[in-house]
């Protein structure tokens, strides 16, 4: 698969800061239709990654995003094929990679971006290997 990161990643990323709360990430979560918002620092790198699935925990109101935010983002840069994402993903068991560009946010992938290219047949799949036709 030749499909670069950048061709499939979602460019107008959502992003959030470690000062923000629960609700407010909550709110641009239902607000753009998304599963997943990195948290930034001042020069937008990768700090954390907040997801629906750590919204759904009891989370007293006004917590801030630092303290229940996952800090162990996963970045992949959008110059690599995505493959390299899909393989990170599986490994790694998650859905959503932030994409960086010289440590910078560009971008998000998720898993469900990588099925586009399944469904869109935008690779072609290799062929199961023939018989040989030697006699033995």
């Amino acid at each position: 698969m030749n499909v670069k990161i950048a061709d499939v990643m979602a460019k107008r990323v959502v992003s959030a800061q470690p000062h923000h709360t629960v609700e407010h990430v909550r709110a641009l979560l239902q607000r753009n239709r998304i599963h997943a918002v990195p948290i930034v620092g001042p020069d937008d790198e990768a700090l954390g990654i907040v997801t629906s699935a750590d919204l759904a925990s009891e989370l007293k109101s006004g917590t801030p995003v630092r303290q229940f935010m996952t800090q162990d983002v996963r970045t992949v840069p959008a110059y690599n094929d995505a493959s390299a994402a899909a393989r990170a993903m599986r490994r790694h068991k998650i859905h959503h990679i932030v994409v960086t560009h010289e440590k910078r946010v560009v971008g998000i992938i998720s898993s469900f971006d990588l099925l586009k290219l399944v469904e869109g047949h935008r690779f072609v799949a290799k062929g199961a290997p023939t018989a040989s036709k030697r006699k033995r």
